[in-house]
Parts: C-alpha cells; sequence; structure tokens
C-alpha cells in the first residue's frame, strides 16, 4: 500500500483525510500513484495533472523522503521507502507571492 498525503483543498474537494492508502500495481512512479489516486478519487482529475497533458499543475509540488520530486520524470521509480509504505508520497500546494 502507498501512502499519500493531500493538501488541504484537494483533501476537502475528495471527502477524504490528510493521509490516504493506495494500492498500487507494477512500477511504483509518480504516474502510478497519480493514475491509482485519480481512480480512486474521480472528483480530484484535472486538479493535480493536466487532463490532456498529465503535466503537474504549476503551483502543486511532489516530495518524498524530503526530496523534491516535482521535475522528475513521471516513470521514475519513487524511492523504496514509498513503495515499501514505511513514507508517504507528498503531494504540497506550492506558496506564491511577493
Amino acid at each position: 500500500m502507498i501512502r499519500v498525503v493531500l493538501p488541504f483543498h484537494l483533501r476537502t474537494l475528495a471527502q477524504a483525510s490528510a493521509e490516504i492508502t493506495l494500492e498500487v500495481t507494477g512500477a511504483i512512479t509518480q504516474r502510478s500513484v497519480l493514475d491509482a489516486l485519480e481512480s480512486a478519487y474521480p472528483m480530484l482529475r484535472g486538479t493535480i495533472r493536466d487532463q490532456s497533458t498529465l503535466q503537474r499543475r504549476p503551483f502543486l509540488r511532489f516530495f518524498a523522503c524530503e526530496e523534491d520530486l516535482s521535475h522528475e520524470a513521471p516513470d521514475a521509480p519513487l524511492p523504496e521507502a514509498v513503495a515499501s509504505g514505511a513514507e508517504p508520497f507528498l503531494i504540497v500546494g506550492a506558496i506564491a507571492g511577493g
């Protein structure tokens, strides 16, 4: 089971708790985790990634094991600690301003 932590606005939309668990089949990558997340919570489609390009939305970031994975390839394997469920995959709302 993969643990995913959602930011407040997405957990409110999904009516989910801060941390959810997902069953992901195959390789554990950003793409497979996000596919499983959108399958389990269809109301999140288009909120994390663009529906047509599947590119990450600009004000969301992905973290795991204290590393920013936002610019990693979507099919790159996630760290073993995430794949084993020891560490969560974090989706974080970025803040902008000046």
